[in-house]
């Protein structure tokens, strides 16, 4: 479990043959979970101020590529605050990047992505818990502020770029429970 609150903006050093070389200053060690810009990710090793990482056909199949620095989170432990939202590191999706004027980010998703957004509710964008600010019938838009475009990969990001999409897993239960044939 995560919370969306990226701790370290990490240079990719190396993806090659399923595994995934990054730099970090982050305390972890095998067998610790990480986000990597949103999907969850286990250290397979740790040294020389690197963490390395299998990436499974699945996760490479529902992710979008990695690009040259990637967003990283720790996983919450027992006690941690929980400033942002739940983010479980399951890439829901991938979204298309239509627009980024000043703050204002416009990303196009697909129907199975759109269905659980609605205005002032949550979604991680690689892995960055941000609010809604408008759902349209074929994107949604967020509201960056500085810190987040200047400690996440986000500030970057230009039209035509993809993005990883998670949304909220409570969306997604609430759904279930409601109409359970159609998950």
């Amino acid at each position: 479990m995560f919370s969306g609150i990226v701790r370290e903006r990490a240079p990719v050093v190396s993806f090659e043959n399923g595994r995934l070389v990054v730099e970090s200053s982050l305390a972890s060690a095998v067998g610790d979970s990480i986000s990597v810009d949103g999907t969850c990710l286990t250290v397979v090793d740790a040294t020389n101020g690197t963490l390395s990482f299998d990436v499974m056909a699945e996760t490479a199949r529902r992710a979008r590529p990695y690009g040259a620095e990637v967003n990283l989170e720790p996983a919450l432990a027992a006690g941690d605050p929980l400033g942002g939202h739940f983010v479980q590191g399951h890439v829901d999706g991938v979204g298309r990047v239509r627009s980024f004027e000043g703050e204002l980010l416009t990303i196009e998703a697909p129907p199975e992505i759109l269905r659980y957004c609605v205005e002032k509710g949550s979604i991680a964008v690689d892995g960055v818990a941000l609010t809604l600010t408008t759902v349209t019938g074929d994107s949604f838009e967020v509201a960056l502020v500085p810190h987040t475009l200047e400690v996440t990969t986000l500030g970057a990001l230009k039209p035509g770029d993809s993005v990883n999409l998670e949304v909220d897993v409570l969306a997604k239960y609430v759904e279930k429970l409601v109409r359970p044939d159609t998950i």
